[in-house]
């Protein structure tokens, strides 16, 4: 990954930004159609020598079929030649749920192309194809487009994309395996945060919906089932015997979370359900949930 004089002298912007423009677009593009062009899409899609069964460089046909059958939204810019070139020529920019799909799509496919031997008559290289380099020369190719621009999003060493959390939900983000005794909570815990960091708005509602689903269930595990008696004792053991006031915030806190649940559109699909209409609305809400839950968790794991 590429390291800039003003990195080291200013530091890094935080990556904060969730559209991509037209100019990161381009360069995402860009690296692309340089990828499609020296051949190493041809790792997955071969364009093969007609003498002999040889790799000489992307089937672009191929390519393309099978791009928009993962990322079908792209078909809209097709016009006159390839998607690739029409992306180019379109005054348009796709979603950005579009652009990190086709990131991923173009990750899954990759390999760094080798020369291997020259076929004179046609005038080509017959290439093999190291699919880890590739792989991760793309991924870092991209993520310095991404973090130069802030944006908040990041290619894991996997391809897949997620999203950067702001700071303040660092502790979120923190890969852990959750081991709390009852199965279906660690499950539940697991599907939270992992759909958390997903950049899909609609996942990141399915990460509420889940936590909410983890907190209703946690709620009967030290009560035998009931909630109300269970809800008492975790908070009992949360706060300890000498924090009165605190353990009566903690109850204004799970209440009002309780509540949350059931009057935004979490828990209940109702139409008369209020929607969270912001990503940084269902940020905080995450958050305080988050740290409730693990504030318990915690208290139960020393008794």
């Amino acid at each position: 990954m590429t390291d800039y004089l003003s990195d080291e002298e200013l530091g890094q912007e935080p990556r904060s930004k969730a559209d991509i423009d037209e100019v990161v677009w381009h360069a995402i593009l860009a690296q692309i159609r340089r990828c499609a062009s020296n051949g190493s899409f041809g790792s997955t899609f071969p364009e093969t020598c007609p003498d002999g069964n040889y790799v000489v460089g992307t089937d672009i046909a191929s390519f393309e079929a099978a791009l928009l059958g993962e990322v079908p939204h792209l078909a809209e810019f097709r016009d006159a030649g390839t998607i690739l070139d029409s992306l180019e020529m379109s005054m348009e920019t796709p979603s950005v749920y579009d652009i990190l799909d086709l990131i991923h799509f173009c990750w899954k496919t990759v390999g760094k192309p080798r020369k291997a031997g020259r076929h004179p008559f046609f005038a080509h290289d017959h290439l093999v194809f190291d699919e880890e380099a590739g792989k991760g020369e793309f991924r870092d190719t991209i993520e310095t487009i991404l973090r130069r621009n802030a944006l908040a999003y990041q290619i894991e060493t996997n391809g897949r994309v997620r999203r950067v959390v702001p700071p303040a939900l660092g502790e979120v983000a923190a890969q852990q395996d959750f081991d709390t005794g009852d199965r279906e909570l660690d499950r539940l815990l697991t599907s939270a945060q992992r759909k958390f960091l997903d950049p899909h708005p609609n996942t990141r509602q399915e990460a509420l919906e889940a936590l909410w689903d983890a907190w209703e269930r946690l709620k009967t595990l030290d009560g035998q089932g009931d909630k109300k008696t269970g809800t008492r004792l975790m908070l009992d053991k949360a706060a300890g015997p000498t924090s009165p006031i605190f353990r009566e915030a903690l109850e204004a806190e799970a209440r009002a979370l309780t509540d949350i649940g059931n009057e935004l559109r979490i828990r209940h699909s109702e139409t008369d359900r209020e929607v969270i209409a912001r990503p940084e609305h269902a940020d905080h809400l995450f958050y305080r949930m988050f740290s409730l839950i693990r504030l318990i968790l915690d208290a139960r794991s020393r008794t």
